[in-house]
């Protein structure tokens, strides 16, 4: 068993992206989990979610970065503010008895959190805050198998993304005339065109 969860929150620079993957520990998620923690990547070296030193979250939550953290300030962010609002969503969570009466308990499951840290944010409480909200979204959201397909089916022509900044136009209720010019004289172009009808 394992479940998905994706939620994006914020603005600017200080925006959140997480994206989880939860599970069993003796499953994929929890080879995964060890396969994370064990195998580090320059930038992208994984941090297990804390709620203060020495203080694991329940379930035990790994965290890797989805942005190469090349400097100082990067690294004291993502071990910072994304850690400590990482752990919080997830121990708000357990005790919110989200991960109660599943097929394993809180004892038997292990998250990978994948968090996005833009290099230029620098406020830590936007970053926090952020990041909670991300992350209590995305939990939620993998365990009510979110999107359900009336959601998806409706919003995928519907949506813009956040990040792509602009939004794919549509044509919802036909009759409508969609034209492909495939000309080069331009006379002949303008000529199509005034003849064309007017939108609606």
């Amino acid at each position: 068993m394992y479940l998905i969860g994706e939620a994006l929150e914020g603005e600017g620079a200080e925006l959140a992206h997480i994206d989880l993957i939860i599970g069993d520990k003796m499953g994929p998620v929890g080879m995964a989990f060890a396969n994370a923690a064990s195998q580090l990547s320059a930038g992208h070296t994984p941090l297990l979610a804390v709620v203060r030193p020495n203080l694991l979250t329940k379930p035990a939550t790994l965290i890797i970065p989805k942005v190469t953290l090349k400097h100082e300030a990067q690294v004291n962010a993502m071990f910072g503010a994304v850690q400590a609002a990482v752990a919080k969503a997830v121990a708000d969570s357990y005790e919110e008895g989200v991960f109660d009466k599943r097929e394993c308990g809180p004892e038997d499951m292990v998250i990978l959190v994948s968090a996005f840290l833009h290099p230029d944010a620098k406020d830590y409480n936007r970053i926090y805050r952020y990041n909670y909200g991300s992350t209590k979204l995305a939990i939620q959201r993998a365990f009510d198998k979110f999107p359900d397909k009336a959601t998806l089916i409706k919003e995928k022509d519907r949506a813009g993304h956040a990040v792509m900044g602009f939004k794919v136009a549509k044509l919802w209720d036909p009759p409508y005339l969609q034209v492909a010019l495939d000309l080069v004289d331009m006379g002949t172009v303008e000529r199509v065109l005034k003849a064309v009808p007017k939108s609606d």
